[in-house]
């Protein structure tokens, strides 16, 4: 059984910074102990990593992406593959995927779809959450099933009319069964209904750039939905997550649910705290790399966000990452915005944003860890196997160097899509050394890790919840 020291470090979990070494042994954190004590010194090892200078942190869990996602004609570029090679590369050594149940087929056959495509594919570790595009008594049962199988979360959609809406009927009656059965409903909050009338309506007026993606899927009707699935789940006694959470008065809704004393959670994403519809609006068709739903917000809206983080208004940070090239997948929308592929890269950059955000004084190195780490993994029932450094979690460990500076680019970034949505932005902070279940994947600076390697990983249900 090979036997690890990571010494010298600040270790950051999302209740705690200590100089400690860290002793990985079996794929398993086996202890830590103040660094230069007996304990410490007494410790032999196959391999030394020597941290000094260095903060020593969970590996990331990201709880949103979409690899291989069918979405508008096209496919999401990276593969499970390539989408988890740049994740580690990141300092993310867990992900969550969605996968898709077909209107008319069962979730089982979804489910096994996605299997096939992540089974020995993977860099590192992953798991799956179910979208719901069909709620009927067959598909209610079997999310019973789903939830035994440790696929403990379930999304709905408000939006996509005639590809993944279901109605406030259909919410509802899944939102009761997750009620009995311990899932989680996640929530893609916005009136889809109103928003393709405003499509409809922009398209012939001619606003057909891509800023106008942005114009049509109003904060209201974010708001608005945010409202009506807090309301149902209420009705439903269900908890609820909402997803890619955007705007200021949707926060208002998850935070008036949350002092009402209901189980109501919700994400945001990086695009979301860094970019906004300046970005949206660039010349020429460049926008249109910026596309996404919900979509982003002007810059004022970033506060609300930033403020909901440090409240726990919002309690996870997540991807969504769904990256389409710009070249001949985003350029199908040119001269029709409803055309062009919903989605952005990011799942390699998260960590580091946060960080950026760590420096910029937005939030605490601990709250860093909880929201990209701790609370995701206890969110969607993976905690404390992942999401924190302590005797018996996975050893999935990053060695981060807090100094380095490096600059975004598409030119480095590992992600299989052609665009950065950051290009040209210099970060502070730097992953160097990454450890999944033990294993070294990226050794300071050189990918070492393999396909396969990633295992999948059975949830147990939101430990958020009594």
């Amino acid at each position: 059984m090979s036997r690890t020291v990571i010494h010298g470090g600040l270790v950051i979990t999302a209740s705690d910074e200590i100089h400690a070494d860290v002793l990985v042994e079996g794929g398993r954190i086996a202890a830590l102990a103040a660094h230069g004590t007996d304990a410490a010194e007494s410790w032999s090892a196959d391999r030394r990593i020597d941290a000094t200078g260095r903060y020593v942190i969970p590996g990331g869990v990201d709880a949103h992406t979409h690899m291989e996602m069918p979405f508008g004609g096209t496919y999401a570029a990276d593969t499970f593959e390539t989408g988890t090679r740049a994740a580690a590369w990141g300092g993310t050594t867990t992900i969550v995927d969605f996968a898709i149940q077909s209107v008319g087929r069962s979730l089982r056959e979804g489910l096994d779809a996605w299997y096939a495509k992540a089974d020995g594919n993977c860099a590192v570790d992953y798991a799956f959450h179910m979208i719901l595009a069909d709620v009927n008594p067959s598909s209610l049962k079997e999310m019973d099933h789903l939830v035994s199988e440790g696929i403990t979360s379930f999304k709905l959609f408000m939006a996509y009319p005639g590809v993944f809406y279901s109605d406030d009927g259909r919410i509802l009656r899944a939102m009761q069964r997750a009620a009995g059965n311990g899932g989680l409903i996640m929530m893609h909050a916005e009136n889809g209904i109103a928003i393709d009338v405003l499509v409809e309506q922009a398209l012939a007026e001619g606003r057909t750039d891509p800023r106008y993606h942005g114009d049509v899927r109003k904060v209201a009707l974010e708001a608005e939905a945010t409202h009506r699935a807090v309301q149902l789940a209420r009705v439903a006694g269900a908890p609820l997550y909402v997803v890619h959470v955007s705007a200021d008065e949707a926060v208002e809704e998850i935070a008036a649910a949350r002092h009402r004393g209901l189980p109501v959670f919700g994400e945001t994403c990086p695009q979301y705290l860094f970019l906004s519809t300046d970005n949206l609006a660039e010349p020429g068709f460049e926008g249109a790399k910026y596309v996404c739903s919900t979509p982003l917000r002007p810059r004022e809206h970033q506060e609300a966000l930033w403020r909901g983080l440090r409240n726990n208004e919002l309690q996870v940070v997540s991807t969504d990452h769904c990256p389409f090239c710009f070249s001949g997948q985003k350029e199908m929308g040119r001269g029709d915005f409803s055309k062009i592929p919903n989605g952005m890269p990011g799942v390699e950059h998260r960590m580091d944003l946060l960080h950026q955000a760590v420096v910029d004084g937005h939030i605490t190195r601990r709250r860093w860890i909880e929201i990209a780490c701790a609370s995701p993994a206890r969110m969607f029932g993976l905690y404390p196997r992942k999401g924190t450094i302590a005797p018996g979690a996975d050893a999935d460990v990053v060695v981060y160097d807090p100094n380095a500076t490096q600059v975004l680019s598409a030119e480095t970034h590992h992600m299989n899509v052609d665009y950065s949505a950051y290009e040209g932005r210099t970060v502070t902070g730097r992953v160097e050394t990454v450890m999944s279940r033990g294993e070294v994947v990226v050794d300071r600076g050189t990918y070492t890790g393999r396909a396969g390697h990633g295992t999948f990983v059975p949830r147990s249900t939101c430990q958020y919840l009594g």
